[in-house]
């Protein structure tokens, strides 16, 4: 069979990462054979790691983060009161296994927009799905889905709302 219609029909089954991957493994020099059997690993493999990547673009998209955000990037040195034991912890992930949500307080400019931005794009990486939303704008969505008679909808994209909640206090 040619390459050609190979990398069409893998394309038209919505294969893309695995005719990448046989392009550019078909430009490559060949210094060593491999077996059909590493072949198709590694074109699995292309194909598994580009599917984990879209979904996790439309992870991070979807939850519309404030600002780009990562715990690693988190200061501890500002004297603020953030406990580094308690963010590793939230970063961990084990709160959304919970079904529990995390309620990030404190005075103005202490940074927890960043911080709940940050647990946000880690609990994506991990293959959670987030919703990002300031309490004020929450509430307004809130208050406008039960005005129009959407508030069902609401609160099925909005699980664990009313469940319990752990609170990450952030002082100046």
């Amino acid at each position: 069979m040619l390459v050609e219609q190979t990398m069409e029909k893998l394309v038209a089954m919505k294969l893309s990462g695995m005719a990448e991957a046989l392009r550019r493994w078909m430009d490559q020099p060949k210094e060593k054979q491999l077996t059909p059997t590493d072949i198709v690993g590694l074109l699995v493999d292309a194909e598994w790691c580009l599917r984990e990547e879209r979904k996790l673009t439309a992870r991070l998209r979807n939850a519309r983060f404030r600002q780009e955000a990562c715990v690693e990037d988190i200061d501890y040195q500002h004297p603020r009161g953030l406990q580094k034991a308690l963010v590793q912890d939230l970063a961990a992930c084990r709160w959304v296994e919970a079904h529990q949500n995390v309620i990030v307080t404190g005075k103005t400019g202490v940074g927890k927009s960043f911080i709940a931005c940050a647990l946000g794009q880690k609990a994506c990486r991990e293959g959670y799905s987030v919703v990002y939303r300031r309490a004020s704008r929450l509430l307004d969505e809130l208050a406008q889905a039960r005005g129009d008679g959407t508030l069902f909808q609401l609160l099925r994209r909005l699980p664990g709302l009313a469940e319990h909640a752990e609170e990450l206090s952030v002082q100046a």
